[in-house]
Order: structure tokens, then sequence, then C-alpha cells
């Protein structure tokens, strides 16, 4: 057959103009709320909570942490994966529609000659959802959207409770540093007294070792403060998605400005652990494995598709789309398995055990819950008793140290006795200032174990 250059050229256009339908996707991008919106904000953090520590410096942590933290970026893309499975299982309560092209060269029996053939088919296929079966899947994709949405609301309130704790622990390391090196201006000063007792044969040479084993034991604490602060810094400039090179930079409330706002409370409700995210992804997931026990049951029934073709055959380009040179097609059948290897039964046996995994983590869940709450709020409470007690020793030491300079002043005792007094307040100092952080971190671990509510 002798091609047409000009039909030739229309040929190649068809297909080209085919294969870019087939192959290129149309999607709809779904819109996206941006996080950085303050009501959005507020239902995932609950950004108010955070304004009653009234520090600035915490409250822009956080926000930065929100909108740039790399974990939390990940979870929002798992979102949009979620919804782009849901759209493929969707796909198929819709009908399939497909399009070709087949040329061919042929030669009938008892001729010499070859001829051409050019087939044009247009093919549709629709599968019958009389059962509901592929709805239910579709649907069980519904409930992982919402599980993958509350894992995403669960990594905001883990990274902001990080964000907080992670705050309040560099805060107190600046104030344990400045008391740290209170105490070594101390050791240095009662070394040197020791010392010079010792030459004068006023104490032994075994307290003057003591002595100098404990300055140099505060300085190694020294350097372990120091370390610690380096890498705190280092996972706050994680969390809030900056380089750890920018720590010097970073800002931080003084420790001595802290103020206890927020109080304790009694007692927590039970309806609080409703709103976790860990329990509210338990219970869509039994409804998801439900929904899948009920598909799995489906897969017995029959399937009804209902398919149409039509093809458009010529020996010649463009000159046979019509209906006489056409192969027409419609039709319609019921499909139903009789032997398939036991797949379908394994496949109900396995999605009944997974349902029956959801309702252990169901109830797994709700006791974990009421243990984390019941655990933090145990901790904000005794902690803050610990804290308390300690403020009152700290504020008899102080007492004890006006007296002993009292005793200084009139020459009753020297200055060695002075400076191990104020060593001993320095130390109940360093203790006070870890147990007034522990009532922040705790207000933070119940925060996070309430999941943001207000309590």
């Amino acid at each position: 057959m002798l091609f047409v250059k000009s039909e030739f050229k229309k040929f190649i256009s068809v297909i080209l103009i085919a294969i870019y339908c087939v192959f290129t996707p149309i999607t709809v991008q779904a819109a996206k709320k941006p996080i950085t919106d303050e009501k959005t904000i507020d239902e995932y953090v609950n950004i108010e909570w955070w304004k009653e520590f009234d520090d600035a410096v915490l409250l822009d942590y956080i926000i930065k942490a929100i909108q740039c933290n790399h974990d939390l970026k990940i979870s929002n893309l798992k979102v949009e994966e979620a919804r782009e499975n849901k759209n493929i299982k969707r796909a198929k309560e819709l009908p399939s529609v497909g399009v070709g092209a087949v040329p061919a060269l042929y030669k009938l029996p008892g001729l010499t000659n070859s001829d051409g053939l050019i087939s044009l088919p247009i093919y549709a296929n629709w599968e019958l959802d009389l059962f509901g079966k592929n709805r239910d899947r579709t649907k069980a994709m519904d409930k992982l959207i919402n599980i993958s949405r509350q894992n995403e609301r669960a990594s905001y309130i883990s990274v902001v409770s990080a964000v907080g704790s992670t705050y309040y622990n560099i805060v107190k390391l600046d104030k344990l540093i400045q008391i740290q090196e209170e105490i070594i201006k101390d050791r240095k000063q009662i070394f040197d007294l020791m010392k010079l007792s010792n030459e004068q044969g006023l104490v032994s040479t075994a307290d003057t070792v003591s002595a100098n084993k404990a300055y140099i034991r505060s300085n190694t604490d020294m350097i372990e403060l120091k370390k610690s602060n380096e890498r705190l810094l280092n996972m706050l400039a994680v969390l809030i998605g900056e380089s750890p090179e920018n720590k010097k930079d970073f800002k931080r409330i003084s420790f001595d400005d802290l103020v206890i706002n927020k109080s304790v409370p009694d007692f927590i409700r039970s309806e609080v652990i409703q709103s976790r995210p860990d329990y509210i992804s338990s219970e869509l997931m039994l409804e998801k494995t439900g929904l899948d026990v009920r598909a799995a049951k489906k897969d017995f029934l029959p399937s009804f598709n209902i398919l149409g073709l039509i093809s458009f055959n010529s020996t010649e380009f463009f000159s046979g789309m019509s209906w006489k040179n056409s192969v027409a097609l419609l039709g319609g059948g019921a499909l139903l398995p009789l032997f398939t290897g036991g797949s379908r039964i394994a496949n109900l046996k396995l999605q009944k055990n997974k349902y029956n995994q959801a309702i252990e983590n169901y109830k797994k869940t709700w006791l974990v819950s009421v243990q984390e709450v019941n655990d933090a709020l145990c901790d904000l409470k005794l902690d803050n008793e610990k804290y308390q007690k300690t403020l009152d020793s700290y504020n008899l030491d102080k007492k004890d140290l006006g007296y002993t300079q009292l005793k200084y002043n009139e020459g009753i005792i020297s200055n060695l006795d002075l400076l191990q007094k104020k060593e001993s307040l320095l130390v109940t100092q360093k203790l006070l200032t870890s147990d007034k952080t522990d009532y922040f971190i705790n207000q933070i671990g119940l925060y996070k174990a309430v999941a943001g509510a207000n309590i």
C-alpha cells in the first residue's frame, strides 16, 4: 500500500495526540490550607495555651517550628499521599475508556500483492458496583486519610512540646552555668585558703587535697554543663528548621524572669482522652478494618461488567471513519470465580484478624492514654510540691548565710567558714533551678498527654 505524504503526517499527529492523552495524567490539586493560618495553628497546637507562659521568645520558636520543621513538612506530605491513594481506589468505581491505533500489513491467500489496514479501536469498561464492594474500599481509604491527619496533628503536638522542653532546659542550663561559675570561684578561694593554712600547719594535707579535688570536680561539672547546653542548642536548631551554626544567636528568657503562671489542676476529665490523636486514630482504624472485612466478604459475590467497543477499519487513512466501516460491540456479563486457590477465604480471615488487632489496639490505647494523663498530672503535682520544699530550704539557707555573714563581720568565724556556707547555698540554688524547670517541663508533659486540650 502506498502512503500519501499528507495522510502520513496526519496519521503521525493522531498517534502523538493519542499517546499524549493516554500518558499525561489529569490531576486536580486539592487546595491545601496553609499551616501559617492562625486558625489552623490553634486547631493543631492550641497556641493560646503557650501564650499563658508570657514568653514572646518561646512563642516565636514555636511558630517557627510550625512553619519550618522538616518532620512536620513530611507529615503534611503523608496526608497528601493518603489523599492520592484514595483517588486511586476511587478510580475503580468509574468506567475506564481507551483509544488505540493499529496499523497492519496483510496478504490474503491466492493473491500476490499485499494490502494495508488501519484500525482505530475505542473501548470502554465499567464494573457495576452493585454490592458496594469498591465503595467500601474507598470509604476505608477515607478513614486512612483521617488517620493520617491525626498523625499529622500528633506530630505538631510532639514537635512544639519538644521545642518547649528543649527551650526551658536551655534556660535552666544557662542558670546552672552561672551558678557553677560562682561555685568554681568559691572552691578556688577555699583551696587557696586551705593551701595557705596547710603551709602554716593549720590544716592537714589530706584536707588540702580534698579541697583541690573539689575545685577540679567543679571545673569538670562546668564542662558537662556546657556540653549539654551546646547539644540542646543544636537540638533546638533542628526543631525550628535552622542550621546549628546559628545557635549563638538564639535568644531566650533569663531564668530569673521565669514566672509560674499556670495552676496545677486537681483532676482531669476523662473526656479529654477522646480528643487525643492516638485515641481517634485507633477508633478510625477500627472502622477502617471493619470496612475491609465487609469488602472481603463481598469478594465472594459475582462482579458485573459492561463492555463497549467500536473500531473503525479502513485500507486508507481517514477515509473509513464511518459506521459502515466500523465494528461495534456492547455487552455485559457477570463473573463469579469458583476456585481461586483459597485466596478469597484467606483474605477474609486476614481482614478479620486485622479487625481483632484493631479492637485490642483500641482498648490498649485507651488504657495507655489514661496512664499517660495520670502520670503527667502526678509528676506535675509532686514536682510542684518538691519545688516548694526546695524553695523553703533555699530561703532558710539564705537566712543561715546572713547569720554566718554577721558572725564573719564580727570576727567569730573565718572566711573559710563563710565560703563553705556560700557554696552550700549555691548547691541548694542548683537544686531549686532544676526543680523550678521541672515544673515548666511537667506542664508541657501534661499538655502533650491531653493533646493540647484546655483543662
